[in-house]
């Protein structure tokens, strides 16, 4: 009986984080078409990017969104917050169509490879090891908010090294905590039961907003280093 439970257990775990990957690949495809086909019109890049205050909208609705999602999951219906996640990813997509101006096709593609690979060996390291990752989490969290700190510092300072120095940072803090947001994400669905039901499908989705969003921050630090300007 034991064996069977564990059987049981370990098939609804593999479902459910699945599901978490299948939720974030998604996203990450909504993501790329829109950066494409917002790059490929003249007319949207104009409205996006020529008047700070269209600009300025879309960076506060893009925070919104994640923070209403994260703080009323639990309160919404699974559809809703599909939905919710679905309009970010375009949002997200929109704003990330300015690298395809910046960086050729082959280093964009090149960087998202790579990222994938580095994604993908630190999210079986989070799933499989048996080290308590919180305290490097935790680290990595706060090391997010001197990133952004430096980040606003470094708009006025204009310093190569500096940026290089906080991209370097950047790509160490977000393999860190991929592999902490991976064990976080299973040992919440643990706690959960591990049935598929609305309330564990509620946290995979917002497992996969989480594993998306280190993601991108990290292909966007990467591809500091490996992206190759346009001329």
């Amino acid at each position: 009986m034991d064996t069977i439970t564990r059987t049981y257990e370990r098939n609804a775990q593999l479902s459910l984080f699945r599901q978490v990957y299948l939720w974030m690949a998604m996203a990450l495809a909504i993501t790329g078409m829109m950066a494409l086909l917002v790059a490929g019109s003249p007319a949207m890049l104009s409205l996006i990017f020529s008047s700070k205050f269209s600009f300025l909208v879309l960076i506060v609705a893009e925070i919104a969104l994640v923070w209403y999602l994260s703080a009323r999951i639990e309160r919404l219906s699974f559809t809703t917050a599909t939905l919710m996640f679905i309009i970010y990813s375009l949002l997200n997509g929109a704003m990330l169509s300015s690298i395809f101006l910046l960086y050729t096709a082959a280093s964009i593609a090149t960087t998202f490879f790579v990222t994938a690979g580095t994604f993908g060996v630190m999210c079986v390291y989070g799933y499989v090891t048996k080290r308590d990752l919180t305290s490097i989490g935790n680290i990595c969290l706060m090391a997010v908010i001197g990133l952004i700190i430096a980040g606003l510092v470094n708009i006025f300072l204009q310093s190569s090294m500096m940026s290089l120095i906080i991209s370097g940072i950047g790509v160490l803090v977000f393999v860190g905590l991929t592999a902490y947001d991976t064990q976080k994400i299973k040992h919440l669905l643990v706690q959960e039961g591990l049935e598929v039901n609305d309330s564990t499908k509620k946290i995979a989705l917002l497992g996969s907003l989480t594993l998306y969003l280190d993601f991108i921050n990290l292909f966007l630090y990467l591809l500091r280093f490996l992206g190759d300007r346009r001329n």
